[in-house]
C-alpha cells in the first residue's frame, strides 16, 4: 500500500487521483469512476467530489492501493 499525504484538511476523489499519479486528466478520473474501478474504504465510488480524509483507503483495481495521510 502507498501512502500519499495531503497538505489540507481533505481532498476530493478526482483531485486525489491526479495527486497520487494515477491518472493524468480529469477526463480519466470520470472514465475509471463510471467503470466502478475505485473503491474507498471498501466502497465503490463514483462521485469525483468524494472528499477524503487522513487515514482513508483509496483502492485502483490494476493500480494498487493507496492511503491518504495528513502532511501535518
Amino acid at each position: 500500500m502507498r501512502t500519499v499525504r495531503i497538505h489540507t484538511e481533505h481532498i476530493t476523489l478526482g483531485q486525489f487521483l491526479k495527486y497520487a499519479n494515477i491518472i493524468a486528466t480529469g477526463g480519466e478520473a470520470k472514465a475509471i469512476l463510471q467503470e466502478g474501478l475505485v473503491r474507498v474504504d471498501g466502497n465503490k465510488e463514483r462521485r469525483r467530489g468524494r472528499k477524503l480524509y487522513p487515514g482513508m483507503r483509496v483502492d485502483v483495481d490494476g493500480l494498487g492501493s493507496y492511503r491518504v495521510e495528513s502532511d501535518a
